[in-house]
């Protein structure tokens, strides 16, 4: 602001010398007066303008840096989730007492022992299911098993009693 005052003094001194006439020397000194208010006005509303601008700026990166910083709290929490130390929790239902209880995953197990009945339970961590695997029906906590067991009884009683009737017909054709 001091650079401006300082040419505004150089340019009245410079006005006042070349004009001879003291009215054209008012005028000039008047209507220059007014440019320059209304040029100070402008600069003024300027920077107000950049001063709300920055201002509205600081606010939007204050709130962006809380919804930054809430989102790094949930990733953390994200993070402490899935690479707990504590490991995660598997539910167990005893096949032979139905008692529910929770153990940490830890894949080098290999078998745990209910602590109700104290049965020891096999674990299988591969996550594949035997389509082979029967059910012998002697577990007490086996619920369908029984049902089928006795269709399986069923279909080799109906196999045996048809091979069974198959082979009286063949004989009865020999004779």
């Amino acid at each position: 602001m001091a650079k401006l005052r300082e040419e505004y003094k150089k340019f009245l001194e410079d006005i006042e010398k070349n004009l001879k006439n003291k009215e054209d020397l008012e005028y000039v000194k008047v209507r220059f007066s007014m440019f320059v208010d209304k040029v100070i006005d402008e600069m003024d509303m300027l920077i107000d303008y950049k001063t709300q601008t920055m201002k509205d700026l600081e606010e939007k990166q204050k709130e962006i840096d809380e919804k930054m910083n809430k989102m790094q709290q949930i990733i953390d929490n994200i993070e402490k989730d899935i690479y707990s130390e504590d490991g995660f929790d598997f539910e167990i239902i005893c096949p032979y007492c139905d008692n529910q209880f929770v153990i940490d995953v830890d894949e080098d197990k290999t078998e745990v022992e209910c602590p109700v009945c104290n049965n020891i339970i096999e674990l299988d961590w591969s996550g594949d299911v035997e389509e082979d695997s029967e059910c012998n029906g002697s577990c007490s906590g086996c619920h369908g098993c029984d049902e089928e067991q006795e269709k399986k009884e069923n279909k080799q009683d109906n196999n045996s009693s048809n091979s069974k009737e198959n082979r009286e017909e063949n004989n009865d054709d020999d004779m």
